[in-house]
């Protein structure tokens, strides 16, 4: 199925399953930034230091004398790193999504008995092996489709042939109910597209 939508520049797609994405990345980052605080924290909690404060000199512990600065150099890595991982979050969630929501159009086509395309998603898009299974399955269904109207056509063809006349009088509604019955056939084999 071509899209004329292919080179799309609409980076929120799905926008629910993409924010919920990028929040995942924005919260492990922010648990990565408040956890580091906390490890150097503990970890320099267990020395002395000896500092020099306003003229004075001041024996304190070494995480309070580096907390001062510890928090706002976490805090800054922390949201440097969180937007850089809410633009890979949404770059990611991007190819997922964009070839999910072809997915959902595709299957909705096909549910309307429209087998004549095939499905496409961009090269660098996620998901290639699950198009690739959805094609061969349209492929094979087609395949099958042309040889039922063949069948039914020929079917149709040889009924045709077969003057009712010619048949005893309790065949002749038999072979006319099957007439019918390959008329309709017919008609629901050309529902399909293919």
């Amino acid at each position: 199925m071509k899209n004329s939508r292919c080179n799309r520049r609409n980076y929120m797609i799905d926008k629910k399953f993409q924010a919920g994405f990028i929040l995942r990345f924005g919260i492990l980052v922010f648990l990565g930034g408040l956890i580091t605080i906390t490890v150097l924290y503990l970890l320099a909690a267990q020395s002395t230091t000896v500092v020099i404060h306003n003229s004075r000199v001041v024996a304190r512990t070494t995480a309070d004398s580096i907390l001062p600065f510890l928090l706002p150099t976490v805090i800054i890595v922390t949201l440097m790193i969180g937007a850089a991982a809410a633009v890979l979050a949404m770059l990611v969630s991007h190819k997922i999504s964009g070839p999910l929501f072809r997915f959902k159009g595709v299957l909705e086509v096909l549910g309307g008995g429209d087998f004549s395309s095939e499905f496409n998603i961009r090269r660098r898009d996620q998901l290639h092996d699950v198009a690739d299974i959805m094609n061969n399955m349209i492929r094979g269904t087609r395949q099958e489709l042309h040889k039922l109207k063949n069948s039914t056509e020929l079917l149709k063809e040889k009924l045709k042939g077969m003057p009712e006349e010619e048949f005893p009088p309790e065949k002749r509604q038999a072979l006319k109910e099957c007439k019918q019955l390959v008329e309709e056939l017919n008609k629901r084999v050309y529902h399909f597209k293919t």
